[in-house]
């Protein structure tokens, strides 16, 4: 594992490798640094001890500079919130502690991860979330990852900011059903949450806000890192050398080595055949996809009318309910195609089970109604054209760190 990352490291050039793979020590690569994640070293419940013994190193307060994993860090310009919300180590671990916690609900059975759960793509496997008492919600359970590249949340931008985001579950009475003022209640009666709150947050301690920003953090260090499609487009620089190129790479040690290694990771983990047609096709006119799934994170972080529920008697009217600007209404966010495969159900209403569904729908046109998007035209694709659209975005699936949801305080 080590030689691999090595090579992964050499392939995105970062050559400070004498404090930890990857990783100078002043920065960190989001994906690749699981200790961010992985919660306080141990085992069972977290004790106050353990916490005060964490809290007093102060590498766990220093401000990191981030940077992101290959393919996502080509957008690194457009990260969001970290100017009024630096991450630490010990903000993103309180973030994860919150969470996964279900005492921030008010029967203490939903947390966070309840609905966006790290084993199923950060989303749900069910249409909508579910919240206290088995109720259903209206919408789908957005992923949670690459959130750092996003400002506006939620599948209608109702969410001025991931802060906001992350306490407006806390108080909604179908999935959280408690108040701000119940949960910061409940966090002052554990020691252990306190002494982080007031270690991180010393000004104010434990408030609702404070909650946002420490949940808000561990989410922005949820990335995706390099997938098959990734590696494969790094290779394309190569690919297309002349020889004379070539050799002049091979020349040079230290181009070489970044040469062999990115040629090693593309051996290690190609893309079908398949799935480099439908990557073509993806970034096509013929499809169109790309004019929405864009960037980095291949998604345009706008809101189109797809068609998906406007049959209804009362549609969901999505982004309308806050622009109420008449073309916004059916209009929902588009979400990446990053690991896309992971999260099945699809779309705001979880109304599409499989990827193949999803062509489908874009195939014929989306569901015709008064406000879709000029975006959405019959594409007539081949059944040929249709697996290998699917088979790509399955090619966008890259590894994410390693995640804990154990090791709660007591």
């Amino acid at each position: 594992m080590k030689g691999f990352r090595r090579l992964a490291c050499l392939a995105l050039g970062l050559t400070a490798l004498a404090v930890s793979p990857c990783r100078a020590q002043e920065t960190v690569v989001l994906g690749e640094e699981d200790s961010l994640t992985s919660g306080i070293p141990g085992t069972g419940p977290l004790t106050l001890e353990q916490v005060q013994t964490w809290l007093a190193d102060p590498a766990n307060h220093a401000e990191l500079k981030v940077k992101l994993p290959m393919g996502l860090n080509l957008g690194e310009a457009q990260i969001k919130g970290i100017d009024k919300n630096p991450l630490t180590r010990a903000g993103i671990e309180l973030g994860r502690q919150l969470y996964f916690d279900t005492r921030l609900s008010k029967d203490n059975t939903v947390s966070c991860g309840s609905c966006h759960h790290h084993q199923e793509g950060f989303s749900r496997h069910t249409a909508t979330g579910v919240g206290i008492g088995g109720q259903k919600g209206g919408r789908n359970s957005p992923g949670s990852y690459n959130r750092i590249l996003s400002d506006l949340q939620f599948w209608d931008g109702r969410a001025a900011s991931l802060e906001a985001q992350a306490v407006g579950p806390i108080q909604a009475p179908g999935e959280m059903g408690n108040t701000h003022a119940g949960a910061v209640s409940t966090l002052k009666g554990i020691p252990a949450y306190v002494a982080q709150f007031e270690k991180i947050f010393p000004k104010d301690g434990v408030t609702i806000e404070n909650v946002g920003k420490a949940i808000a953090s561990f989410e922005r260090a949820l990335v995706t890192g390099p997938s098959q499609y990734d590696w494969q487009e790094s290779w394309l620089k190569y690919a297309s050398l002349a020889e004379e190129d070539l050799q002049d790479i091979k020349d040079d040690a230290e181009t070489n080595a970044k040469y062999e290694a990115v040629k090693t990771m593309v051996e290690g983990n190609p893309m079908s055949d398949s799935a480099v047609r439908g990557m073509k096709l993806f970034f096509s006119k013929e499809s169109g996809c790309s004019n929405c799934h864009v960037g980095a994170n291949l998604a345009d972080e706008q809101y189109h009318n797809l068609g998906i529920g406007m049959a209804a008697k009362e549609p969901d009217l999505g982004r309308y309910t806050q622009t109420k600007v008449e073309k916004d209404k059916g209009a929902f966010k588009t979400p990446t195609i990053r690991n896309v495969a992971l999260s099945a159900p699809y779309m705001h209403d979880g109304s599409l089970a499989t990827l193949e569904q999803v062509v489908e729908h874009y195939d014929k046109g989306g569901d015709r109604n008064k406000w879709l998007s000029d975006k959405i035209v019959p594409l007539k694709l081949t059944s040929q054209q249709k697996v290998d659209l699917v088979e790509f975005m399955r090619a966008c699936t890259g590894p994410v760190p390693h995640i804990s949801s154990a090791r709660l305080p007591e």
